[in-house]
């Protein structure tokens, strides 16, 4: 018997490599320069990064100057999320992180912030961060411990929910605090500016883009005020990420970056009728399918669902067999599959599973028409107590 086809309706975890990618990473690869070094090579290298630089840039309305190329988004995440600042030469301390909720685990976690210095910002049953508490949170901050520093995502991996952060990022800076924006599901399918989101700081993945894993950047506002360097060595980055640059992999990044802006109302049209038919055929088919964040504004591309009675890693294990990827929230825990955080935040009974199905710029009708047969016979077999059968 012939193998089953694949479907590939896990685009929020990793995107496929995109064509532009690999051709500017095989170009990269035939470089040998040290980017650092002064002659021909090495200066041929520094021109590529350059170049990769502008484009992540553009992709956000920065500054190239204000962007640092880091291995992903856990490390310039972690990088930012520090109480150690400096203004200048001039010390600068950070108080409290404020995270929300349902923020990724790699902000979650607090960067290199200690335990008792990270506070959970409450989102409301809609799954959207509650600004009244961060108000409240923030006009009850110590300012003697030290700055109050934000951090609230742009568009939520598991739900695809997209927050109100320049509202965030309004209540953050009239109280004299510093505000961080993961963007790293949002970029390639919203248009972006750091100045217009109100972001001190925000940070990207290039494997979220359809470039190359191991890449990712932090971009600033400015330049003045800026975290302690996490990895110190050579002074690669202008001394705040030290480290001979990943030159491939950083190319790919920027060339998914530049690729991003084309066509991209379009594309999240097409994306967007794709999904909006994928849910309604799945409403028709199971009528007890909750589809979370359908009432609110979210990415295009993302339907994260719950079928009661069907744990999630029993519906991920199903969907696999049947030939099909989709996630259980979110891929960050070496493929552990638990309670999802950001449903227990949102009010759901922590036993309520959660499969995810985010699409792509190459997923086609054929892909979701084979995605609603895996689920037709998915939901029937979960009456039956047999899902993964």
């Amino acid at each position: 018997m012939p193998a089953r086809p694949r479907t590939y309706l896990d685009w929020n975890a990793t995107a496929l490599l995109a064509p532009e990618a690999r051709t500017a990473m095989l170009a990269a690869l035939g470089l040998s320069g040290n980017p650092s070094s002064v002659h021909g090579e090495g200066r041929a290298v520094r021109a590529l990064i350059d170049a990769a630089r502008r484009d992540v840039a553009g992709l956000v309305g920065a500054d190239p100057a204000h962007v640092i190329f880091t291995s992903g988004a856990t490390e310039a995440a972690s990088m930012v999320l520090t109480p150690d600042f400096r203004m200048g030469r001039t010390p600068l301390s950070i108080g409290r992180l404020y995270v929300s909720a349902i923020e990724h685990p790699a902000v979650r976690e607090g960067g290199r912030f200690d335990k008792e210095q990270v506070i959970e910002i409450p989102v409301t049953a809609a799954g959207i961060v509650d600004l009244a508490a961060l108000e409240a949170l923030l006009d009850a901050h110590d300012a003697e411990s030290g700055l109050p520093m934000v951090a609230v995502m742009l568009a939520n991996n598991e739900t695809g929910i997209i927050q109100p952060v320049r509202a965030a990022g309004e209540i953050v800076h009239k109280r004299g605090g510093l505000f961080v924006v993961d963007a790293v599901q949002a970029a390639g399918r919203l248009p972006l500016s750091i100045s217009d989101l109100g972001a001190d700081f925000l940070f990207l993945s290039a494997h979220k883009l359809g470039g190359p894993k191991g890449a990712g950047a932090l971009v600033s506002r400015g330049e003045v005020l800026m975290p302690k360097p996490l990895i110190r060595g050579g002074g690669q980055e202008k001394g705040h990420r030290s480290g001979t640059e990943n030159a491939a992999a950083i190319a790919g990044f920027g060339a998914v970056a530049r690729a991003a802006a084309d066509g991209l109302e379009a594309r999240t049209a097409r994306i967007r009728a794709l999904r909006d038919h994928l849910e309604a055929r799945m409403a028709a088919l199971a009528g007890d399918v909750i589809i979370h964040g359908r009432a609110v504004e979210r990415l295009s591309n993302t339907t994260f669902f719950s079928l009661p009675g069907l744990k999630s890693e029993t519906g991920q294990i199903a969907f696999d067999l049947e030939g099909i990827a989709v996630s259980a929230g979110s891929a960050c825990s070496s493929g552990k599959v638990g309670a999802s955080h950001v449903l227990t935040a949102m009010g759901f009974d922590a036993a309520l599973g959660g499969l995810r199905a985010s699409l792509g710029p190459t997923t086609t009708e054929a892909d979701v028409d084979r995605f609603l047969d895996a689920f037709a016979r998915i939901a029937g077999r979960r009456r039956q107590g047999t899902a993964a059968a």
